[in-house]
Order: C-alpha cells, then sequence, then structure tokens
C-alpha cells in the first residue's frame, strides 16, 4: 500500500449559503462523488484527455441548463458560482470548460433568435453539444479588437466567408460549433465596433485546429484554430452585425464571476488536501500541522479563500439583481480568488514539500492550474486597472 493509496483530502466544509444554493450545491457535491474519484481525476490530467463523459453527466444532472429557459432567461450567476466552484475543487479542466459553455448558453439567450436558440441552444442544455469561443488571436488577448485579423466578408449570396486565426480556444478540437469573432467592418469609428459573432459548426470545410502544449488544465485542449475561407450564412450571425464586440462586452461580467468561482474551486481543492496531509503526515513523531509555521501559512491562506467567497457572492447577488448593477464587484472577486488560488495552492506545495511535486498527487495539478486565473479572462493587471479606475475613481492607466 502505497502512501498515496491511503492519503484522502480533508472533507469540504459545510458552507453558510441560502437554502437553494446549498441543495444545488449538495446535488453537484453527490453526481462529483458519484462519477469522480482521486485515479479518474489523475488519469486525464497525464492522459491531457477531456472527460466527456463526466460533461455528460453534468448535463444530465441539469447543470448546465439550470435554471434557465430555452425561449427565456439565462442561468443565474449564484447557480453557476456553485457548480462551478464544486468542479474547480475536483475535476478543475472541466470546470474550465464549462465556464466557456456558460459565457456560449448566456450569448445564445441574450442575442440568439428562436431559431438558433433550437439549433444551438437546445442541444447546449442537454450536454449534446459542446462549444467554443473563438476571440483571442496571435496578436492580440487584452487589446484584441484593435488588433484583430480574422475577416469576415460578405458574398454575392449573402453568406459570409471567414479567414484567419484563432488563439487559445479552448476545446475547440472536439467542439461541435464555435462562436467565433470577425471583423466585418473597416469602417467604424472605434475599434471595438465592425466585430460580428458568427455562429460556426466545427465541421464546416475550412477550419483547421491544432493543440497548444500547456502546463496547466491539461484536461481541456487549448488550440489554435485556423480559418481558411469558411462559408457561414448570414442566418449564423448571432446579434447585430457589427455590434458583436460590444455584445460580448456585456458578458464579461459573468465570465469574471465564473472564472473567480472556478479559481475558488481550486484553492478550496488545494486547502482541503493541505489539511488532510497535515494532519496525517508525521514528522519529529508529531502530525506537520502542529507546527506553528504551517499553521500560520495555513491560515492565512483560509482567510484569502473566505474573503474572495464573500465578494463572489456578493458580486453574483449583485448581478442577479438585474442590469445596471455595480459591476466593479466581479472584478474584485476575480482578483481575490486568484490571489487566494496562487496563494493556498503555494502554500500546499510547502505543507507537501517533496510530496507536493508526486504527480500521483493533486497538489502539483492544482499549483499548475492556478496559474490560469492569474491571466484569464483578463489578466490581474488589467483587473488592477479596471478597478482602478472604476471603484476608486482613478484617472484611466491605459
Amino acid at each position: 500500500m502505497t502512501i498515496q493509496d491511503n492519503f484522502r483530502p480533508a472533507p469540504p466544509a459545510e458552507i453558510s449559503e441560502p437554502a437553494e444554493f446549498a441543495a444545488l450545491r449538495s446535488r453537484v457535491r453527490a453526481m462529483l462523488a458519484e462519477h469522480v474519484t482521486p485515479e479518474r481525476l489523475n488519469k486525464f490530467d497525464e492522459a491531457e484527455e477531456y472527460d466527456v463523459e463526466l460533461f455528460h453527466e453534468i448535463a444530465a444532472a441539469g447543470l448546465v441548463k439550470l435554471d434557465g429557459e430555452l425561449h427565456g432567461p439565462g442561468p443565474g450567476h449564484q447557480a453557476q458560482a456553485v457548480v462551478l466552484e464544486e468542479l474547480g475543487a475536483g475535476p478543475t479542466s472541466v470546470g474550465v470548460s464549462m465556464v466557456v459553455q456558460y459565457m456560449g448558453v448566456q450569448l445564445l439567450h441574450s442575442y440568439g433568435n428562436h431559431q438558433q436558440q433550437e439549433e444551438f441552444l437546445a442541444p447546449l442544455h442537454a450536454g449534446k453539444a459542446k462549444m467554443s469561443f473563438g476571440l483571442s488571436e496571435p496578436d492580440g488577448g487584452t487589446d484584441v479588437a484593435r488588433a484583430m485579423k480574422t475577416r469576415a466578408v460578405r458574398r454575392e449570396d449573402g453568406s459570409y466567408s471567414l479567414s484567419g486565426q484563432k488563439k487559445w480556444i479552448g476545446g475547440a478540437m472536439d467542439a461541435d460549433y464555435l462562436i467565433i469573432l470577425a471583423r466585418t467592418s473597416e469602417t467604424a469609428r472605434s475599434a471595438i465596433d465592425g466585430i460580428t459573432m458568427f455562429l460556426v459548426p466545427r465541421s464546416t470545410p475550412g477550419i483547421r485546429t491544432e493543440v497548444i502544449d500547456t502546463v496547466g488544465i491539461r484536461g481541456l485542449a487549448q488550440c489554435d484554430v485556423y480559418l481558411d475561407d469558411v462559408r457561414v450564412p448570414a442566418a449564423n450571425i448571432l446579434g447585430e452585425i457589427d455590434k458583436g464586440f460590444r455584445q460580448v462586452l456585456d458578458t464579461l461580467n459573468g465570465e469574471r464571476l465564473n472564472g473567480a468561482a472556478v479559481a475558488l474551486g481550486i484553492a478550496r481543492g488545494a486547502m482541503e488536501t493541505a489539511i488532510g496531509w497535515a494532519r496525517e503526515r508525521e514528522a519529529f513523531g508529531r502530525p506537520v500541522g502542529s507546527f506553528q509555521g504551517l499553521q500560520h501559512s495555513l491560515v492565512d491562506a483560509s482567510v484569502k479563500i473566505e474573503s474572495a467567497r464573500l465578494l463572489l457572492r456578493q458580486a453574483a447577488e449583485a448581478s442577479d439583481s438585474g442590469p445596471g448593477t455595480n459591476e466593479t464587484w466581479s472584478a474584485l472577486a476575480k482578483l481575490a480568488a486568484s490571489d487566494a488560488a496562487t496563494t493556498t495552492t503555494d502554500v500546499g506545495m510547502r505543507v507537501m514539500a517533496g510530496w507536493g511535486f508526486f504527480r500521483g498527487l493533486p497538489m502539483q495539478r492544482y499549483f499548475r492550474d492556478a496559474r490560469l486565473y492569474t491571466f484569464a479572462p483578463l489578466t490581474d493587471e488589467m483587473t488592477r486597472n479596471y478597478i482602478g479606475e472604476k471603484h476608486l475613481g482613478l484617472p484611466r492607466s491605459f
């Protein structure tokens, strides 16, 4: 019997929250307890493969659709945050993929017409389809609107021809369709205008994908997507022509919240692993968790986790209360959750020492995966710029 066979993380703590979300959390935990084991998580991370069967189980449990109706409002932000935290604490790569799925769900609820919701949203709700979101490009991340080189040219028959390259597109290898942003006008007054969203089936001729080798989130392929004269009918325009980037900006509040939720889950999973280890691993005849230095580090990390949780709850409640709420809460929550994740995984590696390096135990995976949320969906530095301007009222810094 090896040490990893004997070791189990500390059980998740009870979280004080409204009954509706406590019940949802219990549902998610029960589903994950039934289908997910440490061995399964390690298998897909080592194989660098997506756990598609788990995605199907998530959808079968109603966790993609949640409380959204096909032709009505989408799922609430508080409900999404519960699901994503639980996924972040275990099958993190699947949690990251669900951030993308929820973004597609939100865009289709907000801007899809009846036919598009039937064709693209219904199978997404049911887990019969997965989508990827094609925004970033090789020359543009935060400033992608200004740097966007992907073009959509209108043809004589009214359809569009898309050509260009997208980069860092999660899950594009096996997605059923992609939401692609492309420039449709060269004469827009602002860089963020003149860009349109297109619903593009992955099987459309002219699409080629290549996997990017990454250090973290290895269970979800990050891809280069090459578009070579990809023909898309005008019926597949999502939202308004030339207003696609502005429409995406309207969803960024939700994406920040969802990124914060997964980062919070990573922090919590790492904390549970570290506490389990600190209680069981002995040195000098007593548990390593009895040493004051380690206790203080774990306590400091725990404070960051609970602070991020409260900010996330505040932000999600504000977002669910309706448009026009203070969206800086989501930026504050994302920044706090990113800090909690990187701090806790670093502390966890120190608590486990050499065993933290061991790929048969999960701490090294949490450590790698946490780094995603220092730059996604927006870098921590740009998030601070946003908070400085919008929350503190300081002059714009960029």
